[in-house]
């Protein structure tokens, strides 16, 4: 095509989004990075100053989870000349015990990560019929594939994620547009301290439980990646030409824990995990 190709990537003020973002810029998309929270660019412009892509991304207020702000957003990108890739990657994690958590606590990390996706999606879909070509990167996790204690809000709404973009991906093939999930595993960035910051009931009987998951996560802490290395995956995958592939897990050791998954017996996995975590 010979226009320049825009790219646009939900939750940019930190974290992959913010590094998605750089590295979509540098690789010469138009980037729309859009954060709920304004306040928070800054660190963003920044980063792009220093890499000299200052001129290549706009950043625009979005919070996923109002509709007036979907619609006014739904109105900014009819005025685009081409929308060719989106990157859904706003999100967080709730971390808790179900027993303790509330159901709209349960509600309201599904409205982020979850129904959050689908309001930015059905806003770009148009666009990208239109012009018989996309690409649309849902950022998943590990959690997608694996339930982990302690995180069950988190895990359900990337189990959520994974079934929707399956069918949406098969939804969308007859119009040129890709959809593909990135499955990254443990990596350096915010979303890991809202699970450290789980504050239990007074005499919960889930104490040995949090214990024995903080003591893995500080234990594991060496083996975190660079989320570096995850934007520039996105990156690659945004830019090829090329058909790509529905999942791309990235990160220590978690291929290898999905394809366990495929092989071993959910009782023996179970163990495995409880030995792990010493409970």
């Amino acid at each position: 095509m010979d226009y320049l190709k825009t790219a646009i990537v939900t939750g940019s003020s930190s974290g992959f989004g913010e590094l998605i973002a750089i590295e979509l810029a540098k690789s010469g998309f138009q980037v729309i990075a859009t954060m709920r929270n304004l306040n928070k660019k800054e660190h963003l412009l920044k980063l792009a100053a220093a890499e000299n892509v200052t001129d290549k991304i706009t950043v625009f207020p979005l919070d996923v989870t109002m509709q007036e702000s979907i619609e006014k957003f739904k109105v900014f990108v009819k005025s685009l000349v081409s929308v060719n890739v989106l990157v859904n990657n706003a999100g967080y994690a709730q971390g808790g015990f179900s027993e303790e958590l509330t159901v709209d606590e349960y509600r309201s990390q599904f409205e982020t990560n979850f129904f959050g996706v689908i309001a930015v999606t059905q806003a770009v879909l148009p666009a990208m019929r239109k012009q018989g070509e996309g690409k649309i990167i849902n950022m998943s996790s590990i959690s997608g594939r694996f339930g982990f204690p302690g995180l069950s809000p988190y895990v359900a709404s990337k189990h959520a994620l994974e079934g929707y973009s399956e069918s949406l991906r098969l939804e969308l093939k007859p119009f040129g547009i890709d959809v593909i999930l990135v499955e990254p595993g443990s990596y350096r960035t915010s979303i890991w301290q809202s699970v450290e910051n789980v504050s239990l009931k007074e005499h919960s009987p889930y104490e040995r439980s949090m214990e024995a998951i903080l003591k893995e996560m500080k234990r594991s802490e060496a083996d975190y990646g660079d989320p570096l290395d995850v934007a520039k995956l996105v990156t690659r995958i945004a830019s090829s030409g090329s058909e790509s592939e529905l999942r791309y897990p990235i990160g220590k050791g978690i291929k290898k824990m999905i394809h366990m998954k495929s092989l071993i017996p959910w009782k023996l996995l179970e163990k495995i995990v409880m030995s792990k975590l010493k409970l």
